[in-house]
């Protein structure tokens, strides 16, 4: 998306028009990942204690939304699901060859896929949907890591539990920020800690006012993670989002913190 409100694509079936890969043909992979990890290490970023994640995009859903904007683009599932079908593919094939030489030459420890397919109350759309239009190419982008061995990470905000069996079969493991609308009781009763769950907390109702009290937003915490965190299977994800320079946003993520690095790790100490 250019701007805000500024929908390059206004017809799908003229995407072949307006959507270009770009050419990777003159790209040194090897000298690009040798300088970007010597960044790394300058940085004081240990690859042996610290996990590197490859995330490629934003994902297929929301890359077409962002092409087309909302209304168009959900018209455009609905009306013309071959072309779709048939853009998305175009996109996949340029992403997972970037996200190959990314493994082959970068060696990242995690692969990810990001998708936005939710709101916070239900999905954007059908699961019947996500199957044909959009889980093809989630399945085609985990697989060029599932086949070197790296464990997959889905990122879906919003209230997506409904896809969690299908994300399983193309080999996620772990879901983040698997937010608070969701029955995460019933998703961690479901697969244990073979799927990690990286969330569970929002900043909901007295949680977001900038004046809530200390006690109350710490006991916050400390619940997620006695529900979540038994058996294994949990990590953190959640923070207060805001201005960096604001006191009541520095204060509550302060709070997360301390809660999550003294009481979290006495959990699993005990």
């Amino acid at each position: 998306m250019p701007e805000p409100n500024h929908f390059i694509l206004d017809d799908i079936r003229k995407w072949r028009d307006v959507v270009k890969a770009p050419d990777l043909s003159g790209i040194d992979w090897e000298a690009m990942a040798k300088k970007d990890l010597e960044d790394l290490a300058k940085r004081g970023i240990d690859r042996n204690e610290t996990a590197l994640m490859m995330s490629l995009h934003v994902g297929y859903f929301q890359e077409l939304m962002a092409l087309m904007g909302f209304t168009e683009g959900l018209c455009a599932m609905y009306e013309e699901p071959e072309e779709v079908y048939a853009l998305l593919e175009y996109m996949c094939d340029f992403y997972c060859t970037v996200g190959e030489n990314i493994i082959d030459y970068y060696k990242p420890d995690i692969m990810n896929v990001t998708d936005d397919t939710a709101t916070w109350k239900n999905s954007f759309i059908s699961l019947d949907m996500y199957r044909r239009l959009i889980k093809p190419f989630h399945a085609r982008q985990a697989e060029i890591g599932t086949r070197r061995g790296l464990p997959v990470e889905m990122h879906d905000c919003g209230k997506c539990d409904d896809f969690i069996d299908d994300w399983r079969e193309f080999g996620v493991v772990l879901w983040n920020p698997a937010q608070s609308c969701n029955d995460l009781k019933a998703v961690k009763e479901k697969y244990g800690n073979s799927l990690a769950i990286m969330g569970g907390w929002d900043a909901v109702g007295r949680l977001g006012l900038p004046d809530v009290d200390e006690e109350y937003f710490k006991e916050s915490v400390k619940a997620v993670i006695d529900q979540l965190a038994p058996g294994g299977g949990f990590a953190w994800c959640s923070n207060i989002f805001g201005d960096p320079e604001d006191e009541s946003v520095v204060r509550r993520n302060q709070w997360i913190y301390d809660v999550v690095d003294t009481y979290g790790r006495e959990f699993y100490q005990k």
